[in-house]
């Protein structure tokens, strides 16, 4: 039998939003699994939460940086939060985000083999960095967009300094229309999907495990029901699902959109670009999303050290 902590409690009730009394008892009947408790709460609808829980904190920065029809954004992590407001720390974010839209080299290896502004490569200034600042630091990821005419548009959230901060979004806008329509719907673009956290642009871009997940989850909570019936039930709620976590479906949370759906607003605004609007794709790093971060009882460390 798995040892349930006082910390896996709180996690689960900060993921789904249920009772720390249900999240015990999820947690209990499912021997301590994270991923089948929030399932368990979700059968019994004590979950408010319909997103898989995965953005465990960490810290560190993101950001994000756009030029000339693209955009990328990075992920750079420490071991404490004060680091963020390090300005050393932030310039070696802006130098790798400069460096990865200069070059266009996104995976971690390849960018940190990249030349870094005043010398050395990405890599040997993170490790320089490391000794100055004193704490182990990590170029996690990073990603970018292009587009061959249009914009790229960002938004950051949280933003702690110019570009960096804790959620970095880029969304890229193909469109021979005007440019300043387009970079300021990139950005309200951006800002849903900071908010919103869409899983893919439309349903065709889900992950089919998350599909088949969902569908489980609607057979099991119906289970009983003859299978026609079973069968429009599922098919009706994954249309349902894809509405809800899909961008183009999303009704925007931008007050401007006057509560039409990202795809819908797009389409109305190509009047005033001049020309159709395309979201070629969209990029969200929140810092940390998992990350499982090591928890510690200060009270036991202070405990353990008097004793010593």
């Amino acid at each position: 039998m798995a040892t349930i902590t006082a910390a896996l409690v709180k996690e689960l009730r900060e993921s789904t939003g249920a009772g720390m009394m249900d999240c015990k008892g999820a947690l209990t009947a499912t021997d301590g699994d994270f991923e089948a408790a929030i399932d368990w709460l979700r059968k019994k609808g004590l979950s408010k939460a319909a997103k898989k829980a995965d953005r465990v904190a960490a810290e560190g920065l993101v950001a994000a940086l756009t030029g000339d029809k693209a955009g990328v954004v990075v992920e750079v992590n420490s071991e404490t939060d004060f680091v963020s407001r390090n300005a050393d720390f932030q310039t070696l974010v802006k130098n790798i985000a400069e460096v990865a839209l200069a070059t266009g080299k996104t995976d971690a290896a390849e960018l940190g083999a990249q030349a870094y502004p005043g010398g050395g490569t990405v890599a040997e200034n993170v490790t320089s960095s490391i000794a100055t600042i004193g704490e182990n630091l990590t170029l996690r990821r990073a990603a970018s967009l292009t587009v061959g005419d249009g914009v790229v548009g960002r938004y950051v959230h949280g933003q702690v300094v110019d570009g960096q901060g804790k959620i970095a979004v880029i969304v890229a806008l193909e469109s021979t229309g005007d440019k300043e329509v387009l970079a300021k719907l990139a950005r309200e673009i951006a800002m849903h999907v900071a908010s919103a956290n869409p899983q893919a642009m439309d349903a065709s871009g889900l992950d089919p495990a998350v599909v088949e997940r969902e569908a489980n989850l609607l057979r099991e909570k119906n289970a009983g029901k003859p299978d026609n019936v079973l069968a429009k039930i599922v098919e009706s709620g994954i249309k349902t699902f894809a509405k809800e976590v899909c961008l183009l479906d999303q009704p925007s949370n931008h007050p401007e959109h006057n509560g039409k759906t990202v795809a819908q607003a797009v389409k109305e605004l190509e009047g005033k670009a001049g020309a159709p609007i395309a979201i070629k794709g969209f990029v969200r790093y929140a810092l940390g999303e998992g990350i499982e971060k090591q928890t510690s009882d200060f009270a036991a460390e202070v405990a353990a050290a008097a004793k010593g």
